[in-house]
């Protein structure tokens, strides 16, 4: 079997603002020489560690490599916006499926307790708060998307409290939002910080290379070789938990694609700027829309602003910058002159439909991408639930509760494809951009 050679792994033009209001840490060696193992694992983000833990928990005299193309939260999993949703995400939602929606919600509420112990153990300050998320609209289009999300809350059962503009601008110091939704099963975290934590408690039996990216994959005698710039590993299994970058290695590229999202955080606000961002003291905000702005009230008194996406390629990060201050700007016209301390790009793995490309695609390689925004609790459950498939254990269907990544049509009709639906989102979004 020839071997598929990687065209692309994750880089960025600036270092991500979460990691750099970290201190410093010694990344681990990159891979060197060969190294035999039972797993290789591609990918050291939230799938990827889960995925690695799970194995070597499962078989702890098995050894495991775990590769990562960057240093930790410097990938996309430490560039996200940094909510632990412990429900469906809501484009899973689904009012109509009371049951499959319950057992989601089952899996995602025992994967977010194993995250937060874990982040305990590691001892590190995450700054992980359960505070709730806001979803906001600002046009009648986005009071529609949450008439629907309301509909599976009510369903399922699960608390909630709309909220009219004054409501919203009370908690949240803007009066953007025509309405909104407050939802408590959610926790805001570092990202940055909380990469580092997971990784720093994996078990003995993985050995982390950071600054190893996979450059090349393919199947050899009793397992697979994957091979970086330095090294090689020879692995009776390999796991793809690169999300996005999968398909680069010729896994999962008719069903996903790369996207780009960029992020943006103020210095540290006082005084009149921190007043305006409401009484809520430490909040985050999704938008009714998909093409909508993400806020973040931090707990160390910054605003993150979320927005914008780019096909494949990292759009040039200074016009980023002014957009995202435009999109501040208009929800706070009081912090205009404040600026962005950090703004950064990051990458994630789009599907169609929003399922997750996942299971085994070749014997002994198994594949769990196309998180859809979900990353941090989404990611590590199908990243656990993967390998415990792989092993035979006690493991949800994950086809059944989260659906199978649909087709993609080649490019370039996927490329002019996801333009024209774009531009068709950038018109209903309107306002909540």
């Amino acid at each position: 079997m020839p071997p598929s050679v990687a065209t692309t792994f994750p880089t960025h033009q600036r270092r991500c603002g979460w990691n750099a209001l970290l201190a410093p840490r010694a990344p681990t060696p990159p891979l060197r020489g060969r190294v035999d193992c039972a797993l290789a694992v591609i990918g050291a983000g939230y799938t990827g560690l889960a995925a690695a833990r799970t194995f070597a928990e499962s078989r702890p005299d098995s050894p495991v490599v775990l590769l990562d193309a960057d240093v930790l939260g410097e990938g996309s999993p430490g560039r996200n916006s940094g909510f632990m949703l412990e429900i469906a995400l809501a484009d899973d939602a689904d009012a109509g499926a009371v049951a499959r929606m319950a057992a989601v919600n089952r899996r995602t509420r025992e994967t977010m307790d194993w995250l937060r112990a874990l982040a305990a153990q590691s001892g590190a300050d995450c700054d992980l708060v359960r505070a709730g998320t806001y979803r906001g609209a600002a046009t009648v289009g986005g009071m529609a998307g949450l008439d629907h999300y309301r509909a599976f809350l009510e369903a399922a059962g699960l608390e909630h409290r709309v909220l009219d503009r004054e409501a919203m601008a009370a908690r949240i110091g803007t009066r953007h939002y025509l309405g909104g939704l407050w939802s408590p099963d959610c926790s805001l975290v570092q990202p940055a910080a909380l990469v580092r934590a997971l990784a720093s408690v994996l078990p003995e039996g993985v050995a982390l290379h950071e600054r190893s990216p996979a450059l090349a994959l393919w199947r050899i005698a009793g397992g697979w070789c994957v091979t970086t710039p330095d090294g090689e590993v020879r692995a009776e299994r390999v796991v793809l938990a690169n999300n996005a970058f999968a398909a680069s290695l010729g896994y999962g590229g008719a069903r996903l694609v790369p996207i780009y999202t960029y992020a943006g955080l103020t210095p540290r606000l006082d005084g009149a700027d921190l007043a305006a961002l409401g009484d809520d003291p430490c909040w985050g905000l999704l938008p009714a829309h998909r093409l909508g702005t993400t806020l973040r009230r931090t707990v160390d008194g910054r605003l993150l602003v979320r927005s914008f996406y780019g096909y494949r390629r990292e759009a040039d990060n200074g016009a980023v910058e002014v957009a995202l201050q435009g999109c501040m700007a208009r929800r706070y016209p009081v912090l205009a002159g404040v600026g962005l301390e950090h703004v950064w790009g990051g990458t994630t793995g789009l599907t169609r439909n929003g399922a997750p490309v996942w299971g085994e695609s070749a014997p002994g390689l198994w594949v769990s991408a196309g998180c859809n925004g979900g990353g941090v609790v989404k990611g590590s459950l199908l990243g656990r639930a993967l390998v415990q498939t792989m092993l035979g254990g006690p493991a949800d269907d994950v086809r059944t509760l989260f659906g199978t990544a649909t087709w993609m049509p080649p490019e370039p009709l996927r490329a002019l494809g996801f333009e024209l639906l774009t531009r068709r989102w950038r018109r209903e979004a309107g306002a909540e951009v």
